[in-house]
């Protein structure tokens, strides 16, 4: 079974949000690529995790159809908040830096 990866608006705005925060935090043209390099390595975990086996990240909360994913990268990782929503589609909410509070 094979299950679309979508985007919410929201979630898209949290990338946005952490790949300026890299970009604002690069001292050298090397930390630049950095926040590129972060939001493919992102991208790419959803798209080939969540596609494949979504149910066997943790969940969040009572609802079985909300959960994680987390993303190692350097030092540190992100944390993807998703639902799956049928069958058919995970719908990724929410993204976030492992060292921030919590989703908003």
């Amino acid at each position: 079974m094979s299950y679309a990866v979508e985007f919410t608006q929201a979630a898209e705005d949290d990338l946005v949000r952490l790949y300026d925060y890299l970009l604002d935090r690069a001292k050298t043209l090397e930390k630049l690529y950095v926040a590129d390099e972060a939001v493919r390595v992102i991208r790419q975990a959803a798209l080939s995790h969540l596609s494949t086996t979504p149910y066997s990240y943790r969940k969040v909360g009572a609802r079985s159809t909300l959960r994680e994913l987390i993303i190692p990268f350097g030092t540190t990782g992100y944390i993807l908040r998703f639902d799956i929503r049928s069958p058919e589609l995970v719908l990724v909410i929410g993204a976030r830096h492992q060292r921030e509070e919590d989703f908003h």
